[in-house]
Order: structure tokens, then sequence, then C-alpha cells
């Protein structure tokens, strides 16, 4: 497409993967998911000749981690252990009150310690077992394939590459947002701040589209450590693309209050056809 507009244009695009969409074989879906991407996919072919940069950030996971079905077992009739279902919220409490224990008991107080700076943290997270999800490898991990094409097709026009931010690595911390982990573990670079990440997103000189999955995890805690960098002029040239991101069921308080402190931040929502709209104007 043809634009008037002199800034560049930059998309963040939040674990836009199989296992968070509404299709057959996700582990994790998000309702409305697959139409974001779908949506999004559109977005990238019709803006693609005023889209500069690429950042999509992915969800990295072994099948053995703090937050995944395999690293708990509970009590069980006749001492027996018994799996626990995703889902599960587990507190510092219920690991001391035996209530579940990490199937490998060694790790038994680094667990504790964790969920207690879990806790203790400004974010207040609760350890959440989710299903298994986006295991690095597996067709889970892989790019939504409508955006996937779309975005190749970026790269071959444009004569640039997709920036691909991998993210939750380490299996004994969470990492909802690219930026940290939930608690970063002093030995393992990869859950401490991307300083690259940030300075790529703060620092550029145009608008920054934000979009992926979910609205109520991923996406939030992804922009509002990315937001917490920013000036006000900074934020004032942040789009989230509203049509292009959902929350997982259950969680959409969560997403709507995001995008109210988003809002009252300067940050502006539009839809993907209201941000193509702007790009034109």
């Amino acid at each position: 497409m043809t634009t008037s507009r002199t800034q560049p244009l930059q998309l963040l695009i939040v674990d836009p993967q199989n296992d968070f969409c509404d299709i057959d074989g996700a582990t994790l879906p998000v309702t409305g998911a697959d139409a974001d991407m779908k949506r999004l996919a559109a977005l990238v072919d019709q803006a693609g000749g005023a889209i500069a940069d690429i950042v999509v950030t992915l969800d990295s996971h072994p099948v053995y981690a703090i937050e995944r079905p395999a690293f708990w077992q509970q009590p069980g009739g006749e001492g027996a252990p018994q799996p626990v279902a995703p889902f599960t919220q587990i507190k510092a409490g219920d690991v001391r009150a035996g209530r579940f224990a990490p199937r490998d008991a060694a790790l038994r107080e680094e667990v504790l310690s964790y969920l207690d700076a879990l806790e203790a943290s400004p974010k207040k997270y609760i350890l959440m077992v989710w299903p298994t999800h986006c295991v690095v490898g597996t067709w889970g991990h892989n790019v939504h394939g409508d955006l996937a094409a779309a975005l190749g097709r970026w790269e071959a026009t444009r004569l640039r590459t997709v920036e691909k931010v991998l993210k939750g690595q380490n299996p004994m911390t969470e990492q909802y947002s690219a930026v940290r982990a939930e608690v970063p573990i002093a030995n393992d670079p990869r859950t401490q701040t991307n300083r690259a990440l940030v300075d790529r997103i703060v620092d550029f000189p145009g608008l920054t589209f934000i979009a992926g999955e979910a609205s109520s995890h991923c996406v939030a805690a992804t922009a509002e450590d990315l937001f917490a960098e920013m000036s006000a002029e900074r934020l004032s040239r942040i789009v989230l693309i509203e049509d292009a991101m959902s929350p997982v069921g259950g969680f959409e308080s969560g997403a709507t209050a995001f995008v109210a402190r988003a809002r009252a931040l300067g940050v502006r929502t539009m839809t993907a056809a209201q941000a193509l709209g702007l790009l034109s104007a």
C-alpha cells in the first residue's frame, strides 16, 4: 500500500502460536485467536510496504517445567501420589501444608523460595499449572500458518528478517513477559531483562503496533514491562490492535483492565482496519 506517513512502522507480535489458537490440535486454545491471526496476517500483507521492523515473541518451553502438570503431584488415596490437573493454582502455603509437592522432592526448598518470591512480586502472581503448550520443536510452538506465510512474504519483499525472541526456556520460573521472567534467576541471562528487546522497541522512532495472544496474559505482561520504560511521547506512538488479540477464557477482566491501563497512559487502541486507515491518512 502507499502511505503519506513519514514515520516508520514497527509491529510487535506476542506469541502468535498454534497452541494458543482455537484450531484443531491446540493445547491452550484462546477463543477468537484464529480469527485474530488471520486479521493480523492481512494487515501485514496490506501494510507491508510501510512496515520497517517486525518482532515476534515465542513462548518456548520444555514439557517439564514449574508451571506444567508433569512437575507436580498431590496426595492420593492410600498414599499414592496423584497428578495435578491443568488450571490448578498453587501457593507456597499449599506446598508447606502438603497439598501439592514437586515430583522431584529435592526441589522442594527451591520451589518454595520461588513461590514466595512470585507471590511477593509487584504483580502478585499465583502459580498456575497450565496445559502443556508451546513445547519447542512441536507444531504447537509454530507461528499460526496464515501469519507465518504473511511474515514470509514480508521478508521476501522487504529483504529483511523478522526478529524472533524466545521466552520461557528456564523450567524453574514462569515467563509471561518477553522482557523478563516473573522471578529472574541470577545465573540465567535468559530470565533477566532482555535489554536488546527493550531498546529495540522503546527507541524505535515511529509507530509501534502491538498484537498477539493472549491479551490477558503474555500481551499484557510484555506490553506493560515495555510501557514502564517509555516516555509519554513514546507511549503516544503505541497502538494496540484490539481485534488481533483475545483473552484466555475466564480471564476477560484481566484483558479489559490491561487495555484500560494502557489507554490511561496515552496508548491508542484500534482495530486492524482502523490501523490501516491510520497509515494511509
